[in-house]
């Protein structure tokens, strides 16, 4: 039994249903004016399509947990536009756009494990790890007096490129936060 989710429930990073699409609230702003009910204006981004609309809850409004699976499968390569998955134990293989995998593929390597998502038993995204441990493979060399506190771009063995301090190397393997896009530590 799907749940149902009043304007009080509702956050960023929640999983919504509309209509019978799923989508993720990636912008969430209550506001409360001077005059009139109090309403919450939201951006949310289809989990099918990558298609991001604006919405604004109000009071009495409702929408539904939706009903998703989630499935861990191996990153295998990219064939045009198209990622492909590996299921581990079924060895089954699917396919899915890029469009469809959005922002994720940024922090995807071959042989990485994911979760990919399923609706209504068919494949529509895949979902990454909050924190995983990649490897800078370009950033630019140290210069003396470069310690102070600032950052510079790395680019990550999956392509994905971060802001990291000065004392990151190349073949430093490094902790990143997926959700934020942001460097968190050097690994030891």
């Amino acid at each position: 039994m799907a749940l149902n989710y009043g304007m009080g429930d509702l956050k960023k990073g929640l999983k919504i249903e509309m209509d019978g699409i799923p989508y993720r609230i990636t912008e969430y702003q209550h506001v409360k004016p001077g005059k009139g009910a109090a309403f919450v204006r939201t951006k949310i981004k289809s989990l099918i399509n990558g298609r991001v609309v604006d919405k604004t809850f109000h009071a009495g409004d409702k929408c539904q947990e939706p009903m998703l699976e989630y499935k861990t499968m191996q990153y295998l390569y990219r064939d045009g536009d198209m990622l492909q998955f590996m299921d581990t134990t079924t060895y089954e293989q699917i396919g899915l756009a890029e469009e469809q995998v959005g922002d994720t593929v940024k922090w995807l390597i071959d042989g990485s494990t994911v979760n990919v998502v399923l609706h209504n038993g068919k494949p529509i995204s895949v979902d990454v790890d909050e924190v995983i441990e990649l490897e800078v493979v370009e950033t630019p060399p140290n210069f003396k007096g470069d310690t102070q506190g600032g950052r510079k771009p790395a680019t990550l063995n999956s392509g994905a490129v971060v802001q990291v301090p000065f004392h990151i190397l190349e073949g430093d393997r490094i902790r990143v936060n997926t959700i934020e896009g942001e460097y968190m530590e050097k690994i030891k």
